[in-house]
């Protein structure tokens, strides 16, 4: 059609990551935010327009002249009153807003291990969506990332700041499950590459290493010099102690639901790695970075 690709949320962490590769490419970037910011150093220049929730035909318009749609629009939980269920509502409308306005290729950025039977609500409506965009007959890519890693990442980062400000970090039961992280600039190379290629997919995006979340966090501390002790405690302890560092940030540290899915191995998947980059490598790389400073879920909003 065009050189105007659609990130929604180009001024979050992993639209800003897209945005900067499809710019790096020479591709205008259009997108729909309910938090425009400032432009930072190395972030292309966006056609900005709002997530049109209430006008269909507003929605539709603001899409009409794109060519890909990368859609990393979202609800973790439910900051301001925006449910899990506004989330889905929300996102259909915006696969039959991108059908209407002959958006060509639509990229979902979706989460490893979606399931409509889950008890996690974020899995369920990762689920539903995922099947709406495979009915709504677009073309279409399904990407389903697991633990981010790198910049302003949420968990690694917050694992470096806790292990380097508290004198013990409290690993929820045995700490062997599994999670297998991905680079988020890998994400966003995965998501321009399938959305080149002609056959409706599901990839998932996970990196080449796998680490029991004890490890992980091991793995953490050493890079950054922290000197934390590592103890095991019955994850109903460490679920009451959340809302406790929750008070410290200001921010939801995790919610019990994330703790659960992160128990049941919801952020590891076997198989072959789909992205290069190694946390360990990462870590090396940004061992000082890693962990200098907070970074706050709910300021992001």
């Amino acid at each position: 059609m065009g050189d105007i690709d659609l990130v929604t949320g180009a001024f979050g962490y992993t639209g800003r990551y897209l945005s900067r590769r499809l710019a790096d490419s020479g591709r205008r970037i259009r997108t729909l935010t309910a938090h425009p910011r400032p432009i930072l150093p190395g972030d292309p220049q966006v056609d900005v327009h709002p997530y049109s929730w209430d006008d269909p035909d507003a929605l539709t318009a603001s899409l009409r002249g794109i060519d890909t749609l990368y859609n990393t629009y979202w609800v973790r939980y439910a900051p301001g009153g925006t449910t899990h269920a506004q989330g889905v509502r929300n996102s259909r409308m915006l696969i039959a807003a991108a059908t209407a306005a002959g958006v060509r290729r639509f990229v979902h950025v979706s989460i490893t291990k979606p399931d409509r039977t889950s008890f996690y609500e974020y899995y369920r409506g990762k689920a539903e969506i995922e099947d709406a965009l495979r009915a709504s007959g677009i073309s279409h890519a399904i990407v389903r990332p697991t633990v981010l890693f790198g910049g302003d990442d949420i968990l690694i980062n917050n694992i470096g700041w806790l292990v380097r400000h508290f004198p013990v970090f409290a690993i929820p039961g045995d700490g062997r499950y599994r999670l297998r992280p991905v680079a988020t600039t890998d994400l966003a190379d995965l998501c321009i590459r399938v959305a080149g290629e002609p056959d409706d997919v599901t990839v998932d995006a996970v990196g080449p290493e796998s680490f029991a979340f004890e490890d992980l966090v091991a793995a953490v501390a050493e890079a950054v010099g922290a000197r934390c002790r590592l103890v095991h405690a019955p994850p109903g302890l460490v679920a009451l102690m959340l809302p406790v560092l929750g008070l410290l940030t200001g921010d939801v540290v995790l919610t019990r639901d994330e703790l659960r899915g992160l128990m049941a191995e919801y952020v590891h998947v076997d198989g072959a790695a789909t992205c290069p980059t190694r946390l360990t490598d990462h870590l090396a790389e940004h061992a000082t970075e890693v962990g200098a400073r907070y970074q706050s879920e709910l300021a992001r909003r």
